[in-house]
């Protein structure tokens, strides 16, 4: 039987999903999405899961769609019809998205190596970013004819602003991640031989915490993004009362007032 295209590892409540088609840098099939998707749907039904990890199995993260994939490799002969991309992305890249961004837990990159096109986006789809100082983003569709998939068009202006997104994504160069942890495209970058170490106490951290804020942290950043104050206003509004009814916040106050520790355990 070949070995799983994502490997899945935890540590207490820390899982961690590594894709794992290391010879060919991580770079996206059907079947590994398929696998990808699965792995986190199913983390995301597990109570016990209150972090995911996302990383590369050896030197890369990943480097994007495998153009040699039958799903999007062209057919050279004379006359044949065009590969649908459109669909593809449909398909598979936008049901990827939407599960990173909707997952009732916080998910960390860990980016290992380069993360180019689908793979620089699919990094940036997580909630924070940690790279090695030898890991680099490369939004690398121009180079190919193509343009930002898999969020880039949303993400990338929202990240950096408008004039660095649009440089980024025209001219295709690689950004070091020390530069990318400056310009803000990530959240932080580090030595390689610290990655997996800070990796590791920034996830048990985040599973320490109260889940349900964090993701609800989450969908209002991006609800705000959209639209003027006196919204967003109203939505945290909905949202702090929600949270405050919320058994975690109980828990909060009573282990401020008790100076303890908390011990969260909604999700």
């Amino acid at each position: 039987m070949s070995e799983s295209l994502v490997l899945t590892s935890n540590a207490g409540a820390v899982r961690t999903l590594s894709l794992n088609r290391p010879a060919a840098l991580n770079s996206f099939t059907t079947e590994l999405h398929a696998e990808l998707l699965a792995a986190l749907s199913q983390a995301a039904t597990d109570d016990t899961v209150r972090c995911v990890v996302l990383t590369g199995a050896g030197r890369a993260f990943c480097a994007g769609q495998d153009l040699a994939d039958p799903s999007v490799a062209p057919d050279p002969t004379p006359g044949a019809a065009p590969k649908d991309l459109g669909h593809v992305i449909s398909t598979y890249y936008a049901p990827l998205v939407d599960m990173l961004r909707s997952m009732p837990v916080p998910v960390i990159a860990a980016v290992n190596g380069v993360a180019a096109g689908a793979g620089a986006n699919l990094a940036l789809c997580c909630d924070l970013v940690v790279a090695g100082r030898s890991a680099s983003f490369i939004q690398a569709f121009t180079k190919i004819g193509l343009v930002p998939d898999t969020g880039g068009t949303w993400l990338l202006p929202r990240l950096v602003g408008p004039a660095r997104a649009l440089g980024i994504a025209m001219l295709g160069d690689k950004l070091p991640a020390e530069e990318a942890a400056r310009i803000g495209l990530i959240w932080q970058c580090v030595d390689d031989a610290a990655l997996a170490d800070t990796v590791a106490s920034l996830a048990s951290r985040l599973a320490a915490m109260p889940t349900r804020a964090l993701v609800a942290t989450r969908h209002a950043m991006a609800a705000a993004q959209n639209t003027d104050l006196d919204t967003a206003l109203a939505e945290e509004a909905r949202i702090q009362r929600e949270m405050g009814n919320a058994s975690d916040y109980r828990e909060g106050v009573e282990a401020f007032r008790a100076k303890r520790a908390p011990q969260f355990k909604d999700r």
